[in-house]
């Protein structure tokens, strides 16, 4: 059974900077994708960023570009997410995901990814 584990969420003022990271266990971590959602009160879940098994493509969503930067390390089964430059908006929790295979087209869908975590908490005051 693949679990995924986040840290590194917590409460943060405008401006300052979090890393989150996910471990992940029960699957050879370097055959999966990696991703990271994040759902805000009363939104919908939505894409924050995406990298290919090996770490060699990223992709991060329009608003957190140049703020976020996601990455892995495949010897330590852990993906991360840097991020600096917070707003208020970015408060959420935020979610890392899992994929078994993985699309170009498809990376922002929720429904390419197989695993889950449970969510790690980002809270930014202003």
């Amino acid at each position: 059974q693949v679990h995924l584990v986040e840290s590194g969420g917590g409460l943060v003022q405008v401006g300052g900077s979090l890393r989150l990271s996910c471990g992940v266990s029960g699957r050879t971590f370097s055959d999966l994708a990696m991703a990271w959602f994040r759902q805000a009160p009363g939104k919908e879940r939505e894409f924050v960023g995406a990298i290919t098994h090996n770490g060699g493509s990223t992709w991060l969503e329009g608003s957190v570009s140049g703020r976020f930067a996601i990455s892995r390390d495949n010897a330590k089964n852990t993906v991360y997410l840097q991020m600096n430059s917070l707003r208020p908006e970015d408060t959420a929790v935020y979610y890392c995901a899992a994929a078994l295979v993985f699309s170009l087209g498809n990376y922002r869908n929720d429904a390419l990814y197989d695993y889950w975590g449970q969510g790690t908490q980002v809270t930014v005051s202003s």
